[in-house]
């Protein structure tokens, strides 16, 4: 079985769905956010390679437009003993691209390798006293805690538990594999590949969509193109003249200052597509330099105005941010008002100025890595290093692209053999519903997400948050953790903001969710 594996995945069986005779393929042409890094969505969150892990891979549940799981890769699950207990079954049909079947034990593997990397898999594997495949189509945990929100988090989107087959998920989950081989309705076209130019994925004929419809993540993944290419055009003005005169179909993210013409374009849409948002926030790394100094990274927050980082990104129209924030995303139960002076009332220079020398902080180099391909992360770059050297902080700008930035955050060398000392980033806002999914409030050290903060406390009251049945115990732990938060600074908010995508408009059934996805679109 091995070695027939490996035969297949060197390319004999490709698995590409072909146009009828003296048709040409219908091929839809998207301008991502940025170049990919990655390929890989468990080693890393790139927002780029989760948006390519939906179409090649899938997931045990995928969430619909409302962020509910559903049943993906499952006919359905039983749960038992007080959510300790749960038997979930693959549904028939299930192949890897490679032409081997999806197997129980495929899965097994997958999602102990996702575990190692994803602070909410961490939650799970603690709590885990056994995950087997007693035949091939079934998957047994046995839990030693409830956890009630166990389809949730195997319906994650960044890192994602996506499934692949065993001999990858072998891995090192701190490496990445050396092959793209998922089961889902697109299949990676390596030879077409052109690193900083092109991506192409076709459509697999060996993916059987679910029969019930499509909504975001979940339902039938019906594919009704040929083809994806991927363009990265890194002048945003080049892509917004590509788009109008009908060159590509489907811009991600637009500046915000080519919005307005694009609107009034003969043939163009534009919308948001993403009702949830992004997180924007600066990452310090919490084990060398400054930036492991509490008060120096409350100092570093301090010196931030919101709306003005936010306004850089989107331009002047409120509609499409939300600033100042706090730790949970704005209208959901955990949101609340504890700390939050610290972003609604800025600060004055002076003032700040004395929070660095109050810290201990004598001038020692803070180094900033500024991705200037990114035009979102490029301006809260800029805005924040020029409010904290208004007040004095020796910061290091170096400029690079976004594919550097994902390969040296990994790196946990002090300052002066390469390493870092923050970078900007942005965050699925639905995760930050509560502190179970809230990925960079995690406290847990050399295994939390990359600057690696330790906060034994926040992960006291994030695992009381989980074991509480008691709204308003809930709620007093969300303001005592936003409380925390604001004292340790895992990371600085930066705003909600909301970028629109525009497209051709005879593109039709594009549907709404954090994720761009490509399936359920016509191309007329």
């Amino acid at each position: 079985m091995l070695r027939r594996r490996h035969l297949l995945a060197g390319g004999a069986v490709l698995g590409l769905a072909r146009p009828a005779l003296g048709q040409a393929p219908k091929v839809l042409t998207h301008v991502p956010q940025a170049s990919l890094g990655s390929l890989d969505p468990v080693w890393t969150t790139a927002v780029v390679t989760r948006n390519v892990a939906t179409m090649l891979f899938e997931t045990l549940y995928g969430r619909d437009e409302s962020l509910d799981p559903k049943p993906l890769m499952l006919e359905g699950h039983q749960v038992a003993d007080n959510a300790r207990h749960w038997t979930m079954r693959l549904r028939e049909g299930l192949v890897f691209h490679d032409g081997e079947k999806v197997l129980a034990r495929d899965c097994v593997a997958s999602l102990r390798r996702w575990m190692v990397r994803d602070p909410i898999g961490q939650t799970i594997a603690a709590r885990l006293d056994s995950l087997e495949a007693p035949d091939d189509r079934t998957l047994v945990w046995r839990l030693n805690k409830p956890f009630a929100s166990l389809p949730y988090a195997l319906a994650k989107t960044q890192p994602s538990p996506v499934i692949m087959p065993a001999r990858l998920a072998a891995t090192d989950p701190y490496r990445q594999v050396s092959e793209i081989v998922g089961s889902g309705p697109f299949r990676w076209v390596a030879e077409e590949y052109l690193p900083g130019n092109r991506a192409v994925f076709a459509k697999s004929d060996r993916y059987r969509p679910r029969d019930e419809p499509a909504s975001h993540c979940a339902g039938g993944h019906r594919v009704l193109v040929d083809r994806v290419e991927w363009q990265f055009i890194p002048d945003a003005a080049t892509a917004a003249n590509a788009l109008i005169n009908g060159e590509v179909d489907w811009i991600d993210q637009p500046l915000p200052d080519l919005l307005p013409r694009l609107r009034r374009a003969r043939g163009v849409t534009v919308g948001v597509i993403d009702s949830y948002g992004t997180f924007g926030a600066i990452r310090p790394n919490h084990l060398h330099g400054p930036t492991a100094n509490a008060g120096v990274r409350r100092a570093l927050m301090a010196a931030i105005d919101q709306v003005e980082v936010m306004t850089a990104a989107m331009g002047e129209d409120r509609s499409l941010f939300r600033a100042p924030v706090g730790f949970f995303l704005p209208g959901t139960p955990a949101a609340n008002d504890a700390g939050m002076e610290v972003v609604r009332q800025r600060p004055g220079k002076d003032r700040v100025k004395a929070m660095l020398a109050e810290a201990g902080y004598a001038g020692e180099r803070i180094v900033c890595m500024h991705p200037t391909d990114q035009s979102f992360y490029d301006a809260f770059t800029s805005v924040c290093v020029a409010a904290w050297r208004e007040v004095g902080v020796n910061v290091d700008d170096q400029s690079m692209d976004w594919g550097t930035v994902v390969q040296r955050r990994t790196s946990r060398e002090p300052l002066d053999k390469g390493g870092w000392s923050v970078f900007p980033s942005g965050f699925p806002a639905a995760e930050y519903r509560d502190p179970v999914f809230a990925t960079n409030l995690r406290g847990n050290g050399k295994d939390a997400w990359f600057g690696w903060p330790e906060d034994p406390e926040i992960e006291a009251m994030r695992d009381a948050w989980m074991g509480s049945t008691d709204e308003q115990e809930m709620r007093r732990l969300d303001q005592a953790i936003q409380r925390r938060a604001f004292q340790q600074v895992p990371f600085i908010p930066l705003g909600q903001y909301l970028p629109p995508a525009a497209w051709r408009s005879n593109l039709r059934g594009m549907l709404k969710g954090p994720v761009p996805v490509f399936w359920n679109i016509e191309k007329g």
